[in-house]
């Protein structure tokens, strides 16, 4: 398929108070933490890279490979004039892909026409565009907010009861030895007004969970406190989270939720899996690979995790992306050993995670990015069923090892929707 070559040009511009207001509110598309990101303004043009489901070349090249390869093509002799030199800025494009190969959702990324960005107190705005049209205007003006809008969910295709029937029936297989942990999620499903300005879930996650990567892209919004991976001037980070309990009432449950949390060796466990995953998955691409012996605490608004930074120099010339697909799927969102468990998965989840606990993120020409796993996360369908209301479908997991209690892995999965559940009320 042959596709444009693209122009692209940053240029410094002065302070935009609200990134969200410039980005659609049907469909945003935006990249936020702590205040700083990139948000696609307008919808003049788009190249869209899509990986469809219902390919018949699915599974012969992993998708993230597959949007790998077609980036560098499309970024290969693409001219980018980029004085400001931060990430985000240049020739970049927003992406998700599927957590399963098998999935009958699509894997995609969206090059806007306009991209606004702001880091460490400098803004900037890129205009792209295929080289044979006319370059562009420049800013629009903001977008106003629609009304508040509330919407519900309840209980999808994984009931509370059968969740923890499944965990009993994951619980066994590791019992016989099939398995040393399995991830496994539940859904709740509901719908949106037809007209829900989503800019306004993505400014309260934003706002709520400042800490964590909050993302929109083609209709899977969330606010997701795990890095997958980032590149920046070749080096090389990933968080990994394993191991979760939720807050205390007050400053003395605080403590002693967190000191139950680290000194649990189901949760120390399964936090170990998860690291060796990552180290594995990167060494072939970094070199000076460093984590902590021990996890620290990560303390999030309703919860506490189990993490350990990874920090390296990359040693080829993989990209962002590249090394998302390397990664994906960790131990803490799918299992150990890592194929046994996702077939475990398919096997006791009655739904297509579509592009939960996938990659999502962003990449630039020259390979940089930062990549989340999509958790805390909803998929909004992309237009009004016959009610005329907007389908969405949230989800969230728990990692089940040995000694996994089924109604403790319940109430995991509840302190995970809360964000998402909250927000959208």
């Amino acid at each position: 398929m042959s596709r444009p070559r693209l122009i692209a040009q940053t240029r410094e511009i002065e302070s935009v108070e609200d990134l969200l207001a410039h980005t659609s509110p049907e469909r945003p598309l935006a990249w936020l933490r702590r205040g700083d990101g990139i948000v696609a303004a307008g919808d003049r043009m788009r190249v869209v890279i899509r990986v469809p489901g219902d390919s018949p070349a699915a599974g012969a090249e992993a998708r993230a490979a597959t949007l790998a390869r077609a980036w560098r093509e499309l970024t290969t002799d693409a001219e980018i004039d980029d004085p400001v030199q931060l990430p985000g800025t240049g020739l970049v494009a927003f992406g998700a892909s599927t957590f399963d190969e098998q999935s009958a959702s699509d894997s995609i990324l969206i090059v806007p026409a306009t991209v606004i960005g702001r880091r460490d107190g400098r803004t900037w705005i890129t205009s792209i565009r295929a080289a044979d049209d006319e370059a562009d205007a420049g800013l629009d003006d903001p977008v106003p907010y629609g009304p508040h809008w509330a919407g519900r969910v309840g209980p999808g295709a994984q009931t509370p009861q059968s969740y923890q029937d499944r965990v009993r029936d994951a619980l066994d297989e590791i019992a016989a030895g099939a398995l040393s942990k399995v991830v496994l999620a539940r859904d709740l499903a509901g719908t949106v007004p037809a007209d829900a300005d989503l800019r306004r879930l993505v400014r309260a996650l934003a706002t709520g969970y400042p800490d964590t990567w909050t993302f929109a892209v083609d209709g899977l919004i969330g606010a997701s406190p795990e890095t997958l991976v980032t590149v920046h001037e070749r080096t090389v980070t990933a968080r990994v989270l394993a191991g979760t309990t939720g807050r205390g009432a007050d400053a003395d449950g605080d403590t002693a939720a967190s000191a139950a949390l680290a000194a649990s060796t189901k949760d120390l466990d399964e936090h170990q899996y998860a690291v060796q995953s990552v180290l594995a998955s990167l060494r072939p691409h970094a070199r000076a690979l460093a984590a902590s012996e021990q996890p620290f605490l990560l303390k999030l608004p309703n919860l506490f995790h189990l993490a350990t930074d990874v920090e390296g120099e990359l040693s080829d010339s993989a990209s962002a992306l590249d090394l998302a697909g390397a990664l994906h799927p960790t131990a803490a969102v799918a299992g150990t050993p890592t194929a046994d468990a996702v077939a475990a998965i398919r096997r006791l989840e009655p739904f297509d995670r579509g592009r939960y606990a996938g990659p999502v993120g962003w990449v630039d020409a020259a390979g940089n990015g930062e990549w989340a796993i999509a958790l805390r996360c909803a998929q909004f369908a992309d237009a009004a069923d016959d009610s005329g209301a907007r389908r969405v479908t949230a989800y969230a997991g728990a990692g089940i090892v040995a000694g996994s209690d089924p109604e403790s892995e319940l109430l995991e999965t509840r302190v995970k929707f809360r964000p998402l559940v909250d927000a959208l009320a």
